[in-house]
């Protein structure tokens, strides 16, 4: 019984390694959009949620911000998390 099952795991190891092609070609797989379509769909999000939060903050008298000064603040905040967690690393005793 053993036997059998090793053999049927050898058959699928074997389908797997020799097969002339990919599971996408198996599967008629092909992307639904290019990458180039992809990139600018992500860049008007991000269009789209700075305009959103300005509109916001507009109504409510605060100064509006660039995508500049949102990617500084990000910038900042990593550089304050990555201090944060060396402090930490030291003071556990962790050089890691």
């Amino acid at each position: 019984m053993v036997f059998v099952g090793l053999v049927i795991f050898g058959i699928f190891l074997a389908i797997g390694k020799w097969y002339p092609g990919s599971g996408a070609d198996v599967l008629d797989w092909k992307p639904t959009r290019s990458y180039e379509d992809e990139i600018q769909l992500e860049m008007d999000d991000v269009d789209q949620m700075i305009e959103a939060q300005n509109e916001r903050r507009r109504r409510s008298g605060r100064p509006e911000l660039s995508e500049d000064e949102i990617r500084a603040d990000v910038d900042a905040k990593q550089r304050e998390q990555q201090q944060r967690a060396a402090e930490f690393r030291r003071s556990s005793g962790s050089d890691t």
